[in-house]
């Protein structure tokens, strides 16, 4: 129970009740409002498509319904409830974030994993309850697609990705076969890999060995029983592998970190307020850029619980310093060398994060070969390769065409994932800034969406004809206003008024 003594629903069902009764006070479930539109061979046309059914999809699917804006899909390549890496890669205990972050709730109390988490178990759960167990998020997740009765098409992959001055064309791999959607405007809400894919540095990109592995690939960690394994990174995705491995029964694992040290402060959480949020766009290139490269510079250390999950077992160790300067495969194991000297592995996951690198997402070439990206802005500065591959993103996250073409299609296309972090911060992929990402994009194509048709608004405009007035409201005097039955007195009064 709360301090103001309301204890809120009692179940889902009543927050469900709660959510829409609170959404139709604030008259957030308005008609719609987009004139229909139909392709050149008369097939209707989506107002959006959003590829991508995950936190940063269903977020900004729901914002666009609570602006009348209906008529749109979703569509992930993941079977229900798979979506996003809760249930896959990711292998964390808990959740990262702190507990009471609103996420993908878009201002709705109504809507947040507490709320959620409530009326499922009680305030007394909630006050017991650490983290968030990354399973249950998930679960969360799933009710969240449910309660806002998004349309969601899984199991649809998109491959390739073209348009015009009249909308996108995405040809989407189902288990029926190819087929073609004409959308208006499109948002990638694709993912941490969305503009490209696991980051493999040297020597272990030129290394083709089923024994290496990203730490975002599947793997059998009963297989790792016995064994020796060693996790490329110091970061919460290389210590949550090793965990796995550890508890799978794993001989030995061995973190092998590049840095002298492993980092100790995660700087980004002094950047979880408003300011960062909603207002690092407004900041100069220059500036986005130094932010971005410091994060960069710094890194997030691993979660402490992680830390501890690990350290339980007498086959976990760490070596910092130590850089893989070599690869070799043996066969049965893969060598390793560092400056530190040189270890043997039966199994090595690769735990170095994902990376914008267009080469990798082949169904967005034609969009990769117009985008306007950093080095096109600032072709001066020296900054590693793939920060300067990111998309330079325009106010709503829309991409821009390096051409300088204001009418170009990539306007139409917008960047709702992690290449948005250059030049929006880390609203479009984290749960802190998750709604600021969704509302910004939504934002946007209502505005671009309203411009683009203002001349039917204007017409419906001129067409209205529901009277305000049905004539019988008051009555007309016709006598005129030198009427003799007038006196002298009132006369001044009256020139006066």
């Amino acid at each position: 129970m709360s301090d103001l003594g309301y204890a809120g629903p009692r179940s889902l069902t009543e927050l469900e009740s709660r959510l829409w009764w609170d959404l139709e006070r604030l008259e957030e479930l308005p008609p719609a409002w987009v004139p229909p539109r139909t392709g050149e061979d008369g097939t209707p046309l989506l107002d959006v498509a959003i590829i991508g059914a995950g936190m940063a999809g269903l977020a900004t699917g729901f914002a666009l319904f609570r602006h009348g804006i209906g008529n749109i899909r979703l569509f992930d390549r993941a079977p229900e409830g798979r979506e996003g890496p809760w249930v896959t890669y990711g292998r964390m205990e808990t959740l990262r974030s702190p507990k009471h972050l609103a996420g993908p709730a878009l201002g709705l109390a109504s809507l947040t994993f507490r709320a959620w988490f409530e009326a499922q178990f009680g305030a007394a759960a909630w006050v017991a309850l650490d983290k968030i167990p990354r399973p249950q998020w998930m679960e969360y997740l799933v009710w969240l697609r449910r309660v806002t009765r998004l349309p969601v098409e899984n199991q649809a992959e998109l491959v390739d990705l073209d348009g015009d001055r009249d909308g996108i064309t995405a040809t989407l791999a189902t288990p029926q076969g190819e087929r073609r959607i004409r959308a208006r405007r499109l948002v990638l809400a694709n993912g941490r890999d969305g503009l490209g894919g696991p980051f493999v540095a040297e020597p272990f990109a030129s290394l083709a060995s089923p024994l290496v592995v990203h730490s975002s690939a599947p793997i059998d960690f009963a297989a790792l029983a016995g064994k020796t394994v060693v996790v490329i990174g110091a970061g919460a995705s290389a210590v949550d592998n090793a965990a796995e491995a550890l508890e799978a029964g794993a001989k030995r694992v061995v973190l092998l970190v590049r840095r002298p040290d492993i980092p100790r402060v995660n700087k980004s959480l002094a950047g979880n307020h408003a300011g960062f949020a909603r207002g690092f766009r407004a900041l100069a290139p220059e500036a986005r850029l130094q932010i971005n490269g410091y994060m960069r510079s710094v890194n997030a250390p691993p979660p402490r619980g992680s830390m501890l999950r690990c350290s339980r077992y007498p086959g976990f160790a760490v070596r910092t310093g130590s850089p893989v300067l070599a690869a070799r495969d043996e066969g049965e194991t893969i060598l390793l060398t560092t400056p530190k000297g040189s270890i043997r592995a039966d199994f090595v996951i690769v735990a170095t994060g994902f990376g914008v690198d267009w080469r990798k997402r082949p169904e967005l070439a034609r969009l990769a070969d117009r985008v306007l990206r950093w080095r096109d802005v600032l072709p001066e500065l020296d900054a590693p390769g793939p920060v300067l591959d990111h998309p330079f993103l325009g106010e709503g996250m829309e991409f821009r065409d390096r051409s300088g073409d204001a009418h170009s299609w990539l306007g139409r296309v917008y960047c709702m994932n992690q290449g948005a972090v250059m030049s929006h911060g880390r609203i479009a992929g984290d749960v802190p800034g998750i709604s600021v990402g969704a509302q910004r994009v939504a934002d946007h194509l209502v505005e671009s969406l309203f411009v683009e048709d203002w001349e039917d608004h204007f017409a419906a405009m001129r067409a209205f004809d529901r009277p305000e007035l049905q004539g019988d409201e008051w009555t007309v005097e016709d006598a005129p206003l030198d009427d003799p039955g007038v006196s002298e007195a009132m006369q001044p009064a009256l020139s006066q008024g």
